[in-house]
């Protein structure tokens, strides 16, 4: 629970940071959405993130190209020999959901490998289970019991990040990516906050 909890919401707002970092005109973007919604004069509050759109629209994108959980754990036992279309899978074999495959498949997204939140402006896709294109937390019973508290977390850290700060490379953005226990980034984010001066307390 601890590593679910907060190992993967750590690792998803690096990513996100660093995507903010490489793509400072998409970083821009959402600065202009939060401070026309909060103006100058106080914090990002949770109630805002549902007036947030492009916002929202970064982190599914993240999710969509970086999932902290790649391999979903809905791994299941095959029993007995059965065909999936013409695929045989022999009893014994292990099968788990492999969500970073989906995420890139030419078949399913339009230009997989580009960062473009706007897809997610232009088309709503629901990313709590029930559209299995983008399914970051999994689906149906076995569903991540956290991912209504993940993405509230990460949507208000996101939210106060930028809206209180520009961020600026420290070296060049690396987006390697590495699986460990989760999918992490290779070489750590390294990155410089700039005070905007938004926020006056």
């Amino acid at each position: 629970m601890i590593f679910r909890g907060t190992d993967t919401v750590a690792i998803l707002l690096e990513w996100i940071m660093a995507r903010m970092v490489a793509h400072p005109e998409i970083q821009a973007k959402a600065r202009q959405e939060l401070e026309k919604c909060t103006g100058n004069h106080r914090q990002v509050q949770d109630s805002d993130i549902p007036n947030l759109p492009y916002l929202q629209a970064i982190v599914k994108e993240v999710l969509r190209l970086h999932p902290p959980g790649p391999l979903l754990s809905w791994a299941r036992l095959a029993i007995h020999d059965v065909h999936v279309d013409k695929l045989l899978i022999p009893a014994g074999t292990t099968a788990m959901v492999n969500m970073w495959a989906i995420t890139h498949d030419p078949s399913i997204w339009r230009d997989p490998w580009a960062f473009n939140p706007d897809r997610f402006m232009e088309e709503d896709v629901l990313i709590m289970g029930s559209d299995l294109r983008l399914a970051p937390f999994g689906s149906g019973r076995r569903v991540c019991p956290g991912k209504a508290l993940g993405l509230a977390t990460v949507h208000l850290w996101l939210a106060r990040l930028l809206h209180e700060y520009k961020w600026l490379p420290a070296k060049p953005v690396d987006l390697s990516e590495c699986l460990r226990l989760s999918l992490e980034m290779k070489r750590p984010l390294e990155c410089r906050a700039v005070p905007c001066g938004n926020v006056i307390y």
